[in-house]
């Protein structure tokens, strides 16, 4: 596999901070197993995991090969709403795990995937999460890009980092927004006492970047419109909690009862643009509102 050169454009971020940082496939933790595996070099030397990096410093990180995948093919119904020989994109329905974890050893879309594409997907992020590129959460629903290869999947890694890659989501949140357009530039780090969740941390987060548009208000509820510029774990979620108008139904972030007949958070990855990793050509996919949501927006009209 063709190393990845990674060039440092901070001065004392630790060395698997940086990887972390610029290839949003790997987890710190697997950073760091990288470089305790002399993985990453710099100037042909093996660099180690608290090494304080130089504006400048190319880091040469060699990736495993990918390993078989052991994760079973399951004929699940996937809403294609793209594919070609490098990628595929599918509307993800609520409720479904993007890929096997503790909980959920099956029945996820990289199962489905592994049925409709075969052996036909990138190794970059390991058996478990083969060909995932990005991840939206069980309770979200929407649009999610798979890379059929390597080459294709560090094209669209690449396209994340530098912010090419446009995802537009909906939807509803408890309140009404005060500007009917906006933007939450607040990093985004792990909870303190949660690790289940995220948080809003000036000190050690991650920047994070949304932009709302309102597109329809109703009598304590505001249905919006939301570009991602970054993509942190629960980013529209801690965002908009951050404001004071959590998602409606998010229990975690917002009210902890339920809203009744809402499986999870409101929230739906509508629109999806991308520059197709072969070809160079932007490429453009919307899905409609799923039922779940256009439910919803039906009965919030009927409130007074």
């Amino acid at each position: 596999m063709t190393p990845l050169l990674l060039t440092a454009d901070r001065a004392g971020e630790r060395a698997d901070q940086l990887i972390a940082r610029l290839v949003p496939e790997l987890t710190r933790s697997a950073a760091q197993r990288l470089l305790e595996e002399g993985a990453v070099t710099l100037a042909g030397a093996p660099v180690k995991k608290n090494y304080k990096t130089s504006p400048g410093d190319t880091l040469c990180v060699t990736l495993p090969e990918p390993e078989p995948v052991d994760v079973r093919p399951q004929n699940i119904p996937l809403d294609v709403v793209y594919e070609d020989d490098d990628v595929i994109v599918v509307n993800k329905p609520v409720g479904m795990v993007v890929h096997p974890a503790a909980g959920h050893p099956d029945g996820t879309l990289v199962n489905a995937l592994l049925y409709h594409c075969g052996t036909s997907l990138s190794g970059i992020n390991g058996v478990l999460r083969p060909g995932i590129v990005h991840r939206i959460d069980r309770d979200t629903s929407g649009l999610l890009i798979v890379a059929k290869n390597d080459f294709s999947h560090q094209k669209l890694a690449d396209q994340l980092l530098d912010h090419s890659l446009y995802r537009e989501y909906e939807a509803v949140c408890v309140g009404g927004l005060r500007e009917d357009t906006g933007t939450v530039d607040a990093p985004i780090g792990r909870h303190p006492t949660d690790r289940k969740k995220m948080c809003v941390d000036r000190n050690s987060g991650r920047r994070a970047v949304t932009h709302y548009t309102v597109l329809e208000r109703f009598a304590g509820y505001t249905h919006i419109q939301c570009r991602l510029e970054t993509g942190r774990t629960h980013q529209i979620r801690v965002h908009m909690a951050y404001l004071g108008h959590p998602l409606l139904g998010d229990t975690v972030y917002g009210a902890k009862k339920p809203w009744p007949g809402l499986a999870g958070q409101c929230l739906h990855a509508r629109r999806l643009s991308f520059v197709h990793p072969r070809t160079g050509e932007r490429v453009t996919v919307e899905c409609p509102l799923p039922a779940y949501f256009t439910g919803v927006l039906t009965k919030l009209a009927r409130l007074v």
